[in-house]
């Protein structure tokens, strides 16, 4: 059952996106997120506020154990649904994680135990700074006097105009947890070379093989104008590798001085997919 408002108010809804979003608290919003996990043999990371990314990364990379990632159950999305009336869940793309699946479930059993209440999952196709910009666009339209319904076909019509495109220095997690071509991955890191790709209809697709930093950051620029961008909002998420971050903001607003762009870093679960020095851009064409 959806709720229509009479003219004048606004809707109450709840957010709850996984932590491949890298927010961990949204203040316009009533705004909760589910962790992933980072499990190693000896240790499990949980993707939220505390977690020492850098370690992680260190232990990571000084260890021989194998690091594997873990989604939140139906359990933990239900917990963060509990209590609320109109809820939006983002996730993950379900290409690379089961964490929209498991929401979808918890969703099922919130409507059998409310049937009063509104959810709607989302499979936001993307990960990081693409779904911070969906997160955003949600807290937007909340504030519009739009209906649950209105704001669902708008929340999917918006996901048509953003875009997340990528540059990794190591793609060794993607490849051993299956997500890219070893062969792929084999290249990145050799004498200097960065792999460039993109989200496309929720699987990563490798674009091109860059050599040295200045290249890899005017070809991300130049990707995201072939894409379509003329000027709307840029999120970029960096493995700690603000530097490369702040450069390829500073190229952007050489060509649309006035254009809306944040930095964030990136939280436990893209900073395992990522890797050091990795860059995920986010944005609206």
């Amino acid at each position: 059952m959806t709720k229509f408002l009479k003219e004048g108010m606004v809707l109450k809804i709840t957010v709850v996106s996984d932590s491949s979003s890298n927010i961990f608290e949204f203040e316009k919003l009533n705004y909760k997120f589910v962790s992933l996990k980072i499990i190693s043999e000896t240790k499990e990371y949980i993707d939220a506020p505390g977690l020492d990314v850098g370690d992680m990364i260190n232990t990571m990379y000084s260890s021989r154990e194998r690091f594997s990632t873990s989604c939140p159950n139906a359990f933990e999305w239900a917990e963060a649904f509990e209590g609320e009336e109109n809820i939006f869940a983002l996730t993950i793309t379900k290409h690379l994680s089961g964490s929209y699946s498991a929401a979808q479930n918890a969703a099922e059993d919130y409507m059998l135990q409310n049937p009063n209440g509104n959810i709607y999952v989302i499979d936001s196709l993307s990960t990081g700074p693409e779904m911070q910009l969906i997160i955003e666009k949600l807290a937007e339209l909340a504030d519009s006097g739009f209906s649950f319904d209105e704001i669902k076909e708008k929340i999917e019509e918006y996901k048509k105009t953003t875009n997340l495109i990528f540059a990794l220095r190591n793609l060794n997690n993607l490849a051993k947890n299956g997500r890219v071509n070893p062969a792929v991955a084999k290249i990145a890191g050799v004498l200097g070379i960065r792999i460039t790709g993109m989200a496309e209809d929720g699987h990563l697709k490798t674009m091109h093989k860059c050599k040295g930093k200045d290249k890899t950051l005017e070809t991300l620029k130049n990707d995201m104008l072939e894409m379509g961008y003329k000027g709307g909002k840029v999120r970029i998420a960096h493995c700690q590798n603000e530097e490369s971050a702040s450069i390829l903001k500073n190229k952007i607003k050489d060509r649309y001085p006035e254009c809306d762009i944040e930095i964030i870093s990136c939280t436990g679960l893209c900073s395992f997919y990522a890797e050091l020095g990795g860059v995920l851009i986010g944005f609206e064409s």
